[in-house]
């Protein structure tokens, strides 16, 4: 019999499903079924943890009590992108006019309307990994992906000289900080270092005639940052790279409101157009009556910092547990390791499990083999870092605290000490 063909478009024939969503769907089968699942894998809150401000939930019901379910303008009600530009300006030193801010339904739209923007088919998109869903945004532009590898000793964090080699060819660099998946930062002068490179080649694509370079900077994470630990930006450090940025930003995570999927992007006005050109025909609104509200809560500041402070120690006392404990499994000789939190409600930790036996006699041979005996043996599930890119032996992950209450930190800590205490090593 012939091959069939397949009944699809190739785009959808070969489009990846999200690692993240396929691990979930295993750990949420466990749960219910019974088992006693620590679920730190989702970049989400538990609501019934992670409230959103009660000003917020207030605003939100009024504004459909007054009927506010008409469609909303299409790059937003300008309520939102007045205060969003005075928030950026007083909280960020930045300064966007409203006519420089589009609204949309989360980030997930606003990353993606930026790639349709800014990159034709075929042109490559340079990237670092570990990063999020980089790969199948450039997928969908039917771009080219240019992956560069990033290394624990900066954080995961890439560098000018990292991208250095690939900017030739690129249309568009996507840079995330605070990173996710590691919770982690760009140093100031790192990031200075890459503005530069990035204003030299424009310099020479100017004096081509080329199309410049530009930069997707996603900051959705950057009221989360812990300690003496500062959000940095291209364009407040190096004014010259306003005309080449792009900003992602959005209440999901400061806020801990993703389902309320209220997000806004902010750059040059002729690139904003074009997004809110593409975002209306997919009609990727946020709902008129949540950004109402969210125009009016954020309009007072002193409201939104004092949530923000809240919610900043809520998250950082978690992350610090964790750390504290896995710093102990690693004074105990365990095989683990992890990076001082910084932003974000994620941990960098490291389970370098491969080759171990396990009690029953099987290896640990492969990354899945060592995701499966923490969430079996363990009763942990964590993300590992293929699952945004990096290699398939990469023996980190991701930790997230968004549904973890503190007094549980203790308990995982002592479920993971158990489990590995069951594993010989390899001799070296």
């Amino acid at each position: 019999m012939a091959n069939a063909q397949p009944l699809v478009s190739d785009l959808a024939e070969h489009i990846i499903g999200s690692e993240i969503i396929k691990l979930a769907a295993e750990v949420n089968a466990l749960i219910a079924r019974g088992e006693p699942i620590h679920n730190l894998t989702i970049g989400d809150f538990n609501p019934n943890v992670f409230p959103i401000p009660d000003a917020l939930t207030e605003a939100i019901a009024g504004a459909y009590r007054n009927h506010e379910t008409n469609y909303p303008p299409a790059d937003g009600m300008l309520v939102l992108r007045n205060a969003v530009s005075a928030l950026l300006q007083a909280r960020q030193g930045i300064s966007y006019d409203a006519s420089e801010i589009v609204i949309s339904g989360g980030a997930r739209p606003l990353i993606y309307a930026i790639y349709q923007t800014l990159v034709n088919e075929g042109e490559a998109v340079l990237f670092p990994v570990p990063s999020w869903n980089n790969n199948h945004y450039t997928y969908l532009t039917h771009a080219r992906q240019q992956m560069v590898e990033t290394a624990p000793e900066n954080k995961f964090m890439p560098t000018a000289g990292e991208l250095a080699p690939h900017i030739g060819s690129a249309a568009l660099i996507a840079l995330c900080s605070p990173l996710n998946p590691t919770g982690t930062t760009f140093r100031k002068d790192d990031l200075d270092a890459i503005c530069n490179l990035v204003l030299a080649e424009n310099e020479q694509r100017a004096a081509d005639g080329r199309k410049p370079l530009y930069v997707l900077y996603d900051q959705i994470y950057w009221e989360l940052t812990y300690g003496d630990i500062r959000h940095y930006d291209p364009v407040s450090l190096n004014p010259a790279m306003r005309p080449f940025t792009v900003f992602v930003d959005g209440i999901s995570k400061s806020l801990a409101a993703t389902g309320v999927r209220v997000g806004w992007a902010m750059g040059p006005k002729h690139i904003i157009d074009k997004m809110k050109s593409i975002l209306s025909h997919i009609g990727a609104w946020a709902p008129k009556a949540e950004q109402s509200a969210t125009g009016a809560y954020l309009a007072n500041l002193d409201e939104y910092g004092g949530f923000i402070t809240h919610r900043r120690n809520e998250i950082e006392e978690r992350l610090r547990g964790f750390h504290a404990g896995i710093q102990s499994l690693k004074a105990e000789g365990h095989h683990v390791d992890s990076i001082v939190p910084e932003a974000a409600m994620y941990l960098t930790v490291k389970f370098a499990l491969h080759g171990a036996t396990t009690a029953d006699g099987p290896t640990l041979a492969t990354t899945a083999d060592v995701t499966a005996y923490l969430l079996h043996e363990a009763k942990v599930a964590l993300v590992p870092f293929f699952a945004f890119g990096s290699t398939q032996d990469s023996p980190w992950y991701r930790l997230s605290v968004g549904t973890c209450k503190t007094e549980h930190v203790e308990a995982i800590i002592a479920n993971l000490r158990a489990a590995l205490q069951k594993l010989t090593h390899p001799a070296t």
